[in-house]
């Protein structure tokens, strides 16, 4: 089984971008992190992360037929991207939305989500959890035949 996370805008300053939301640990700690869990799992983990929208469709667009299952944390994408929606469903590979944050305890427009409709869940509020809570329940979904 080969999973797939993707993590979109702004990601990449994981760490250092309030740190008391997002906690201190790095995007590179995380998915070292993500990787070991996986492996305990027996699943192959890749990671990937981009601040282009653009970049994030093709590689969900390349993840077709190829990646079993995607842990997506879109970000601030998440709110704002058709493109990314279109992509999830052109792809046709189960997508988990993830959020390290409780979305619905903060600012009003971060509580609409143009792909949830598209993911078959959501999941958020949880820190670095949510990712694992992801890979788990996207597990589960793919051992389980859908």
């Amino acid at each position: 089984m080969k999973i797939l996370v993707i993590n979109g805008v702004n990601m990449n300053m994981l760490g250092l971008r309030e740190p008391e939301k997002y906690g201190r640990m790095t995007l590179s700690e995380l998915e070292n992190e993500l990787k070991d869990y996986a492996k305990s799992l027996n699943i192959e983990l890749e990671t990937y992360q981009s601040n282009i929208e653009g970049e994030i469709v093709e590689k969900i667009q390349q993840s077709r037929g190829v990646i079993d299952g995607i842990v997506l944390n879109a970000a601030a994408y998440t709110h704002t991207s058709v493109a990314i929606r279109d992509a999830i469903s052109a792809a046709e590979v189960p997508v988990v939305e993830i959020h390290m944050t409780n979305v619905h305890a903060r600012e009003d427009f971060r509580r609409k989500s143009l792909i949830a409709p598209v993911c078959i869940g959501q999941i958020s509020g949880f820190g670095k959890e949510s990712y694992i809570l992801g890979i788990k329940g996207l597990v589960s979904y793919l051992s389980n035949g859908k």
